[in-house]
């Protein structure tokens, strides 16, 4: 068994590899495309060729972990059809490798895909994707991923609330134009602070160039006022960190498990929904177990009969399976955040679909056949 075995990994990570760099050499292509447009421009002079390289190539990550499940599956059909194309495959099934067998053997290469896929996923691909950021901050000057409303936070102190818009962050790590608003007990805005920029620190943001706006809202209609104050620098006092702001500004599915799940518990405390975070969380959960049903939906294809016929047909089917498996996952994660379905059922309904066929494909293909 050790001979097969060697003889079965072997040749599914060469092939997974080899679909995997082809996958990944179209989407560098592409992207590298896409950044041409964002060279020489007069506000990013220094964003030339070579920076452009440079942030393509962190992107690379993020599109690994993105494509790993596809190309696991494709690289799993390609082998066990050729295997079965040239009767390799029933000659170890003469030697001892019973359906059972192969299903375990197959299930021990998925679980180290899937090992894999989460140590890109939550490590990996977030740290090269904020530090691509960070770069193309350097040399364009600015970083924002929030649109041109930049993100918006809330923090709750007793019975004054804190509602705090940050536009963007500076290639020195700086915040620029912030604007905090305070409401009173009755939800009434009674403070409004904005800055020209800001620096986190532990336990406080330092505001600098501040105009402060104190709205009297108790008084009557008639002697209502607004004090506006300038002060050069203000220490506020707050526990939203740099890395709540940097998640605020980042796509969910950039982030790393840990950072989703402070964020979600951020988000629960303050009394704002959290549904769409949710959702990435458990989509973050549940997407590298995927690689299993990948390698399980291959396996029907070792016991096909052909000898004259290609495989081209089959790999085919391989990537329009990836391909719409990849399309599922996204439709069920938009129809859950705008339907408000159960988090963890939105993100496990594709994995679990799919694992019905691919059991109920073994079954009819391998045990009653």
């Amino acid at each position: 068994m050790k001979t097969i075995r060697r003889l079965i990994y072997v040749e599914v990570l060469k092939a997974v590899a080899f679909v995997t760099l082809g996958f990944l050499s179209l989407f560098f292509f592409f992207d590298f495309v896409d950044e041409l447009q964002s060279i020489g421009k007069p506000d990013s002079l220094n964003y030339g060729p070579a920076q452009a390289l440079v942030y393509v190539t962190l992107l690379i990550p993020s599109h690994l972990y993105e494509l790993l499940p596809i190309t696991v599956l494709i690289g799993s059909i390609f082998v066990m059809a050729r295997l079965a194309q040239s009767s390799e495959y029933t000659i170890l099934r003469t030697s001892g490798l019973g359906p059972w067998r192969a299903l375990r053997t197959l299930l021990l290469l998925g679980i180290g895909f899937v090992m894999l896929t989460f140590a890109i996923g939550d490590y990996v691909a977030p740290a090269s994707e904020r530090t691509g950021q960070l770069l193309k901050a350097k040399y364009q000057g600015v970083y924002s991923l929030a649109g041109n409303t930049g993100a918006w936070l809330k923090e709750k102190r007793g019975n004054v609330s804190f509602a705090v818009n940050v536009l963007s962050i500076d290639r020195k790590g700086a915040l620029k134009s912030p604007r905090i608003f305070e409401f009173d007990d009755n939800g009434y805005i009674s403070t409004q602070i904005v800055a020209g920029s800001a620096r986190i620190d532990n336990g406080h943001w330092m505001l600098t160039d501040v105009e402060e706006q104190k709205y009297d809202t108790r008084s009557s209609a008639d002697q209502a006022r607004i004090a506006t104050t300038r002060i050069p620098q203000l220490n506020w006092p707050t526990t939203l960190t740099a890395e709540m702001v940097s998640v605020a500004l980042l796509r969910p599915d950039r982030m790393g498990t840990i950072d989703l799940f402070d964020y979600i518990r951020h988000l629960d405390a303050n009394g704002q929904t959290a549904q769409r975070y949710e959702i990435e969380f458990w989509r973050k959960v549940f997407y590298p177990l995927s690689c299993l049903v990948m390698v399980v939906l291959a396996l029907p294809f070792a016991y096909l009969h052909f000898r004259q016929a290609g495989i081209t047909t089959y790999v085919f089917g391989g990537v329009m399976i990836g391909i719409s498996f990849f399309l599922l996952n996204n439709v069920f994660g938009y129809l859950g955040n705008l339907s408000n379905w159960s988090p963890w059922l939105t993100a496990a309904a594709p994995g679990m679909i799919y694992s019905v066929m691919s059991l109920t494909a073994f079954s009819w293909l391998v045990l009653r056949r």
